[in-house]
């Protein structure tokens, strides 16, 4: 093992004790603003170190169950935070779920699909990918966009863009079992379509899943306990800190709507590092399972467990796309449907994602 190696291995170790000592040490006070900044650094720590543990988990256990661990875990880190600020949060917090899951769903359709391709493409001329596998992952993603974001801005039961009872019910046990049905065709029935492609430019692994070999057990339940540490800490960091994320984005003047992208930039960064990694080494349909997966772990599985929770929380739930928004979500499946047919991409489709992001976050600002 290298010493790099090994220095990662400790540090993630160590981040989620720390993490809980710190959430000891300020759970029912009023951090001043060198403690909040601190923190937060903490609170990012364990998010990834939540997330690593959850891969070597999933490593050992292997498929179909491997490839939920770490999109379960991400949605207990996304869910905590959306239901700490809703719950805890003094302005208005009908949209921020709605804010979230979309902001969640550009960040990955956009920004981890984009930079993943422009890294590939750049370094290896071409980045290639299984067309077949990668288009069933994007009409999942676009089914569950538009049952869930889209819809509820044109039903008539209740008044704005909200769900009723009933249909809310509805969208959450659709999203639940397209999520089931995804998984199962990508995990089991056909997960040859998911694995990487080989270009003949390098060495592929043996069992040609893009993945490091399986762990060892004893290393597997040490990450279970640290995967189950990280994530106590992220939900009650969350809670200490969500005042104080309101609160800087009011202060540099940017809307409320801003709150759910710092959220799904929170995180999706372990998912955007990883893909990013998996490009440069010409593993691209990696980071584009990495990809399309986490747009529908943030929408399949969070709006089931946010549907569930509005049970217990009070005030709407507007689910529903404003118009600007709806277009930038045609934009973003037209070019995306465009980028995969192919199978191959040049940088150019890298960097027209990633121009579709940077306007949906300087919209986001600036509406």
């Amino acid at each position: 093992m290298s010493v790099a190696t090994h220095g990662r291995l400790r540090w993630t170790r160590w981040a989620p004790v720390l993490s809980i000592l710190v959430l000891a040490l300020s759970w029912g006070r009023d951090p001043g603003t060198v403690a909040v900044v601190a923190i937060a650094l903490v609170l990012v720590g364990a998010v990834l170190a939540a997330v690593h543990h959850a891969e070597v988990v999933a490593h050992r256990v292997g498929e179909p169950f491997g490839s939920l661990v770490l999109a379960v875990a991400v949605t207990v880190i996304e869910v905590a935070l959306i239901v700490t600020l809703m719950v805890s949060g003094d302005k208005d917090t009908s949209t921020l779920a709605r804010d979230t899951v979309f902001a969640a769903l550009m960040l990955s359709i956009n920004g981890i699909v984009g930079l993943s391709l422009l890294i590939g493409a750049l370094k290896h001329h071409l980045a290639e990918f299984n067309a077949e596998g990668t288009g069933s992952a994007l009409a999942t993603v676009i089914t569950l966009a538009s049952l869930t974001l889209v819809l509820p801005r044109f039903t008539t039961s209740e008044q704005g863009a909200e769900f009723s009872s009933s249909q809310l019910a509805f969208a959450a046990v659709a999203s639940a079992a397209l999520y089931a049905m995804f998984v199962f065709t990508q995990t089991v029935r056909h997960r040859d379509f998911f694995l990487p492609v080989d270009t003949g430019r390098g060495p592929v692994d043996a069992d040609r899943d893009g993945h490091a070999d399986p762990p060892p057990a004893r290393e597997a339940w040490t990450s279970l306990a640290l995967l189950t540490v990280s994530l106590v800490a992220v939900v009650g960091l969350a809670k200490v800190e969500s005042p104080a994320i309101e609160d800087g984005v009011a202060t540099v003047g940017f809307p409320h709507a801003f709150v759910g992208v710092v959220i799904a930039l929170l995180v999706l960064l372990p998912e955007s590092i990883a893909a990013g990694r998996a490009a440069a080494r010409d593993n691209v349909q990696v980071s584009l399972n990495l990809g399309y997966g986490s747009a529908m772990a943030s929408i399949g599985l969070t709006i089931p467990t946010i549907a569930v929770a509005s049970i217990w929380l009070d005030g709407p739930l507007t689910l529903g796309l404003e118009p600007m928004q709806m277009v930038l979500l045609l934009v973003s499946v037209v070019v995306s449907v465009l980028t995969v047919v192919p199978g191959r991409a040049k940088p150019l489709q890298g960097g027209v994602h990633l121009v579709l992001l940077a306007a949906f976050v300087f919209l986001t600002i600036k509406p």
